[in-house]
């Protein structure tokens, strides 16, 4: 077998991290899938695993492609990490992950919390997953690798849309929980109380809301007084500016009519001067 460059070696490396994880998830789903009551939480896994044996089978040709040998690798080092670890350690492994499944009948007290701790497991695998593919993405485009990327980018996507029902349904079934394990008479009572501290913080902020209105409404008021101050002031001092003007104009007409009877009383002296004169002058003629 031809020996795989450093570049390869540690593409495989990465590529079988993730091929472990998905063979080991692939008993670790089926045991889940036995155990949930719940239609659409059960059809959603049954889907999910499809797609993980899907994942493994990928990743299998992509490492083969590359020159490695598939398999469940927990062994450090190149070599084992490129042509596979040792039968005792795969078998190993996927005893482990058969394991696994078992252990989740005896979680909880009841189907609500025992179907609750499994998603809240396959919650925290897959963001495992989605970190080992996040990292194998990065790395191939580093190294140039085209289609190693492409297939960890595929699979990734695939693994977000499971976080994604898996987040959505944690809090559904914890409330279910809640349903199934506490007596309704406790639950009220919880109830209650979280309803009374719930309408005391609404009091408060209803109560704040209010001084702050009012708190708005004084500043308005306020300023509309201010506004209302300075538009008499200007009206005030409009009006005394009229009242100068007429005044002055009043008392320029009186001059000009001063003048103008001056000038008419003038015009008549003189008019009497001219006759008398004339008269004068007649008279000392006739002599």
């Amino acid at each position: 077998m031809t020996e795989l460059t450093r570049r390869d070696t540690k593409l495989v490396q990465y590529l079988n991290e993730a091929y472990g994880k998905e063979k080991e998830l692939e008993t670790a789903l089926q045991a889940h899938i036995e155990m949930t009551t719940r239609a659409p939480y059960r059809k959603r896994l049954q889907q999910h695993l499809t797609e993980t044996k899907r994942h493994a089978r990928e990743l299998e040709r992509r490492i083969k492609r590359l020159g490695g040998v598939p398999e469940v690798v927990t062994l450090p080092g190149p070599e084992a990490l490129s042509q596979g670890a040792s039968a005792a350690v795969g078998l190993g492994s996927r005893a482990l992950a058969a394991a696994r499944a078992p252990l989740q009948a005896i979680r909880g007290t009841g189907e609500q919390e025992k179907m609750l701790k499994n998603a809240k497991s396959e919650y925290a695998d897959e963001h495992d997953e989605i970190a080992t593919y996040s990292a194998i993405e990065v790395l191939a485009n580093a190294l140039g690798d085209i289609d190693t990327s492409k297939l960890a980018r595929a699979i990734r996507r695939e693994e977000e849309r499971m976080a994604g029902f898996l987040q959505r349904l944690i809090p559904a079934l914890t409330k279910a929980v809640a349903q199934e394990e506490v007596p309704a008479r406790e639950r009220a009572a919880a109830k209650r109380a979280s309803s009374k501290s719930t309408s005391s913080k609404r009091a408060k902020r209803t109560s704040k809301k209010a001084a702050s209105t009012k708190r708005a409404g004084t500043k308005r008021a306020s300023a509309k007084g201010t506004s209302a101050k300075r538009t008499t002031t200007a009206a005030k001092a409009t009006t005394a500016k009229s009242r100068s003007k007429a005044k002055a104009a009043s008392r320029t007409a009186a001059k000009k009519a001063k003048a103008t009877a001056k000038a008419s009383t003038s015009a008549r002296t003189r008019g009497r001067v001219k006759a008398t004169a004339k008269r004068s002058a007649a008279k000392a003629g006739a002599r």
